[in-house]
């Protein structure tokens, strides 16, 4: 009786990881499906974008595909800047310390578009290839 008590949780546990597990594998494998229109994309549990030609389209990962889609084109884009914790960080100098976003700042649209990471150094590399395309 004892061992089955002390069993119990351990398979309620095993039961659930298994259900987390097969939740993520349907976001990876939706964000895979997704991904293959464009030329570079990239996959985090914060968002998902990607990257055609003059165009970014990002959006968050889910069991049921991608969700809240947004889409800009890169010539509306005015300014790029990497953030981490809300501070203005240099593209060289990305530090793990805090959430980590791209901002886009449109000509024509006051509020910037703020696309999350979960990697300061990923943000970084993706602002310094977006900012190359556009040179």
């Amino acid at each position: 009786m004892e061992r089955g008590l002390i069993w119990l949780p351990l398979l309620a546990l095993f039961i659930w990881l298994t259900w987390s597990g097969w939740k993520e594998y349907q976001k990876v494998e939706g964000y895979r499906i997704w991904s293959e229109k464009f030329d570079k994309a990239k996959y985090d549990i914060y968002s998902v974008i990607g990257h055609k030609e003059n165009t970014i389209t990002w959006g968050t990962p889910t069991a049921k595909g991608i969700k809240d889609l947004q889409t800009f084109s890169l010539k509306d884009v005015q300014d790029i800047r990497l953030l981490v914790a809300d501070n203005i960080i240099d593209w060289d100098n990305s530090v793990n310390h805090g959430k980590a976003c791209l901002e886009f700042q449109l000509i024509e649209q006051k509020e910037p578009i703020k696309i999350p990471f979960t990697d300061s150094t990923l943000a970084s590399q993706w602002g310094q290839y977006l900012v190359n395309y556009l040179q």
